[in-house]
């Protein structure tokens, strides 16, 4: 598949059908995930894989009753290491370079997913100490994403994009010039 195609036509997808995910799917997802940059190669991502609903439903509350969460077949919650990118980086791998290397691994992992066939949605929304208390992260640990993974239910439209000439600077951010 064209990267460039995968970008473009990937959406979040809020409902999913009950065909399952095989390990096969879901390990190719990680995989993909894993070969994200990271700041100084350091690899601060971890990955908790969920099928069972009683953990999914937990999950589904924390995330403000978004009740997609839990009705999708898989749900990979990914994690950012503190103590790794904090022992190369200090406080600055701590609140940054872990949140970067995360979302890098995130993108991957749902272009990865919409190349398989998949459906998935980065969801953000949670509070983070109940999502660490239902999968029991440890300290030094912090949950960045909970991603639902399934077969799509529905079609969705693409959204609007802002146009290039409203968000390119050059030079310096107050000069912008039309593309």
């Amino acid at each position: 598949m064209d990267a460039f195609e995968a970008i473009k036509n990937r959406r979040s997808v809020r409902a999913f059908t009950n065909e399952p995910v095989s390990d096969k799917e879901i390990t190719k997802i990680i995989d993909a995930a894993r070969w994200a940059p990271s700041a100084g190669n350091i690899q601060p991502w971890e990955f908790v894989v969920i099928r069972d609903p009683e953990i999914k439903r937990g999950l589904s509350v924390a995330a403000l009753d978004q009740t997609f969460i839990e009705e999708a077949p898989v749900v990979i919650v990914v994690c950012a290491n503190q103590l790794r990118s904090g022992s190369g980086y200090g406080s600055r791998g701590v609140n940054l370079y872990c949140l970067q290397d995360t979302a890098a691994a995130i993108q991957n992992m749902l272009l990865a997913a919409y190349a398989l066939g998949l459906a998935t949605c980065w969801v953000g929304a949670f509070q983070e100490e109940e999502a660490t208390k239902v999968l029991k992260i440890p300290n030094g640990v912090r949950p960045i994403a909970i991603i639902p993974v399934g077969h799509p239910a529905e079609k969705t439209e693409a959204p609007d994009r802002r146009p290039l000439n409203e968000i390119v600077h050059h030079e310096t951010f107050s000069r912008k010039q039309r593309i």
